[in-house]
């Protein structure tokens, strides 16, 4: 019985799963440096976050670029701070499965005429013991998928930090050019008015600016909201207070497009580095195959031990007599002989064998796909950097020529200024989706894809080309 009890305190002392989440976020850390370019910590006092406070008043002293949000974010958004707090849990969880339930102990007392019997019994589960080697093992593979979700989870954080500070960039651009159109064609609209009015416009004619000035005004009214929509949607990222969203400063425009774009072989050779959603599935599998086995002997029946030391108090004859044993109790596989529960992990191992294959053999296609979208929309931002607008800006300086030779009117000349303008908010558009693309295609190459679209750039306002005619 000693030997017993000896064996139960060695399991106990260290076949028992333990969880350092610290070791946890270290390695989710380490895995995404590249990506984030910092790291997270979990904010548990309040010197803590006291600390944080104070390293976000500095991202927030200055124009906030997009590598600077995401650091914002890292130690300011409370939302990354639950995501952490919900790992924890999660592994946490994970980590109880490897343990050994606690015994029970059980007293008792009861007497026949002139005897006591006192009765005490510590009863534990012996499956639950002998099995605890395979329990240990899912344990750690739990933690292990708990640590690779943690990883995955920053990077898709990271990732909607990054598009949404493209976002608000761009429509901040986009509002700027948006009250110039407005400008011109209240000016046209004006104009037009007053030629009317003097005879020298007609009804028509001065109806297609007014119509124009209208369809102005309406895009101005958008691109406001679209400005305020996706700010606050990047407060809402950043995590930011009422204080700290007044105290926010975005750039006057995105970065400028990377001199050479990726090469596939580049995007490829970093991929292969190792994929989350292949890990995840891999970790996923291995937990389910490792529990297969366990339900096996599970599913059919329960073993428990009891260690019995009663004591027989004789008043009578003033005598104690010690009474020691053991009982075993046994589930009998009568009604219910686990067949279900068999076909259910069955099943479950067969649909995660599945998952992981239709994750292998779509990771290259996601990673196509994304590429794909980064590089097209690179070669759409670059033509209108390159060719559209240096055209349009030729063709407004020979405009302005015609017009100081008295070749063309105001009107024609308003109306070219437009389609500059508009031209200008489509290679703003440009650069916005080439931007979206390329925080698509980084979280891509980590084993997060996340769907993007290349789709038309164009920004037009209605009636320019009718001006004067």
């Amino acid at each position: 019985m000693k030997i017993l009890f000896g064996i139960m305190a060695v399991l106990a002392l260290s076949g028992c799963a333990s969880l350092n989440f610290d070791q946890s976020l270290s390695k989710a850390n380490q895995d995404t440096v590249d990506f984030t370019g910092g790291k997270l910590e979990l904010a548990q006092s309040q010197e803590q976050r006291s600390a944080q406070e104070k390293k976000a008043a500095q991202f927030l002293a200055q124009p906030l670029s997009q590598s600077d949000a995401v650091q914002l974010a890292l130690v300011n958004s409370p939302a990354l701070q639950a995501m952490l707090a919900q790992s924890w849990t999660e592994a946490a969880n994970a980590a109880q499965t490897g343990r050994i339930l606690n015994p029970t102990f059980t007293f008792e007392r009861s007497t026949l005429l002139d005897e006591v019997e006192l009765g005490r019994q510590l009863t534990f589960g012996l499956l639950d013991l002998l099995t605890l080697p395979q329990r240990l093992g899912i344990a750690e593979r739990g933690m292990a998928r708990a640590q690779i979700q943690l990883t995955a989870d920053v990077v898709d954080q990271v990732t909607q930090v990054r598009q949404a500070w493209v976002k608000a960039v761009a429509a901040k651009q986009n509002l700027l050019y948006a009250q110039q159109v407005n400008a011109a064609a209240e000016v046209s609209a004006d104009l037009a008015r007053r030629m009317q009015a003097v005879g020298n416009f007609t009804k028509l004619q001065r109806a297609r600016q007014q119509a124009f000035y209208a369809d102005a005004a309406t895009q101005l009214a958008l691109a406001q909201h679209d400005a305020t929509a996706s700010r606050e949607a990047l407060n809402r990222a950043l995590g930011l207070t009422e204080a700290q969203s007044k105290q926010l400063r975005l750039p006057d425009r995105l970065p400028d497009l990377p001199k050479t774009p990726s090469s596939p072989e580049d995007v490829s050779k970093a991929a292969n580095a190792g994929r989350l959603d292949i890990k995840l599935a891999q970790s996923a599998l291995e937990s389910a195959a490792k529990a297969q086995g366990l339900t096996l002997l599970t599913s059919v029946t329960d073993i428990e031990l009891g260690i019995r030391s009663d004591t027989v108090i004789d008043n009578t004859h003033r005598t104690e007599n010690p009474r020691q044993g053991y009982e075993i109790s046994m589930k009998l596989p009568i009604f219910d002989f686990g067949g279900l529960r068999r076909d259910a992990m069955n099943a479950q191992t067969l649909a995660l064998a599945n998952r992981l294959e239709a994750t292998v053999r779509s990771a290259g296609s996601n990673l196509r796909e994304s590429y794909s979208a980064y590089r097209t929309a690179h070669d759409i931002a670059r033509h209108y950097r390159d060719e559209v607008v240096p055209l349009r800006k030729t063709i407004s300086e020979e405009n302005v020529l015609r017009y100081n030779a008295m070749i063309i009117g105001v009107f024609e000349l308003l109306a070219d200024s437009k389609d500059q303008i508009s031209s200008v908010m489509a290679a703003i558009s440009a650069e916005q989706q080439f931007w979206l693309a390329d925080a698509a295609l980084k979280a891509s190459q980590m084993g997060k894809p996340t769907l993007t679209t290349v789709g038309s750039t164009g920004a037009t306002f209605g009636g320019a080309s009718d001006a004067g005619h």
